[in-house]
């Protein structure tokens, strides 16, 4: 009995070392390609614990979570105006049948990231060239997106690898480009600040002539009411002295004769040479209103 110990302890050994090379573990971020003499047995999706043939079978394990290709320097793409740009993108993508990517890449991600970045660099390229700087900028940014996804997913179905999304990150110019564009952009916003201020000047003109025009006929206007005021107040005054005239003659050319000597001698140099007795100074000489009652 002691002599068989051995050889049941060696065969339980050999068992359990059997048994553990035939399990693996499948978590759910992977595949798994179960091989048979180098060539793919079946397709393990579904994780958990699987079994496989010790020492016949084989298992390779793929990244099943979504990946990305983000390039790590800017593109110098030509839009359709024959102007260069800078362009950063980035791929999101995922092995979705790791036979084929098996196929085309072996286990290597390192491959397949360059067959993606080229087939992505290819397709942005032919796109740009289509459109105008405005259309890549902003003007049909969604729609260049939605195309270069639908032919990178075209292109990548036939090695297994599916095309979840594909961004622009950035599109700029050149420096050297970009300079010459802020200049041309400077000198456009200088001609427009000028235009305007020409146009202000012009409509301040224009204000400030219709402003003097309105003024004249403002003055005018006033003018003319004040004319007429003065007409209606003279009116009014020959009638007032007429009607004085009437009840008092006498009194009246005694009061305009003062006046007359008020505007003759207005000032001390003033000197008036008349005769004496002239009528001038009628109501100066004593005696004058006996004289005014013959």
């Amino acid at each position: 009995m002691s002599g068989r110990m051995p050889v049941v302890l060696g065969a339980l050994l050999l068992a359990v070392i059997l048994f553990s090379m035939s399990i693996f573990t499948l978590d759910q971020r992977s595949y798994a390609l179960v091989f048979q003499l180098g060539e793919i047995k079946r397709f393990e999706v579904e994780p958990g614990l699987k079994f496989k043939l010790p020492m016949v079978q084989d298992v390779k394990f793929f990244d099943r979570r979504i990946l990305t290709l983000d390039t790590t320097e800017s593109e110098l793409f030509q839009t359709a105006e024959k102007k260069n740009v800078l362009v950063d993108s980035f791929v999101k993508w995922r092995i979705k049948d790791p036979a084929m990517f098996y196929r085309a890449f072996g286990v290597e991600e390192t491959r397949a990231r360059l067959r993606l970045e080229q087939t992505i660099n290819a397709v942005l390229r032919e796109e740009f060239g289509k459109r105008l700087v405005h259309d890549v900028i902003s003007g049909e940014r969604q729609a260049l997106m939605a195309v270069v996804r639908s032919k990178a997913a075209a292109d990548s179905e036939q090695y297994g690898v599916e095309i979840v999304d594909v961004r622009v990150k950035r599109v700029e110019l050149p420096a050297d480009v970009s300079e010459s564009v802020y200049r041309r952009m400077e000198a456009e916003r200088k001609r427009v600040a000028n235009e305007l201020r020409s146009t202000g000047s012009a409509e301040a003109e224009q204000i400030k002539a219709d402003a003097d025009r309105r003024r004249e006929v403002v003055v005018a206007e006033a003018y003319r009411d004040a004319q007429v005021t003065m007409g209606e107040g003279d009116a009014k005054a020959a009638a007032v002295y007429a009607e004085a005239f009437g009840r008092s003659p006498e009194f009246y050319r005694f009061w305009r004769s003062m006046d007359a000597y008020k505007q003759t001698f207005s000032k001390k140099s003033d000197v008036l040479v008349v005769d004496p007795s002239s009528d001038f100074f009628k109501y100066l000489k004593s005696g004058g209103g006996r004289e005014s009652g013959k």
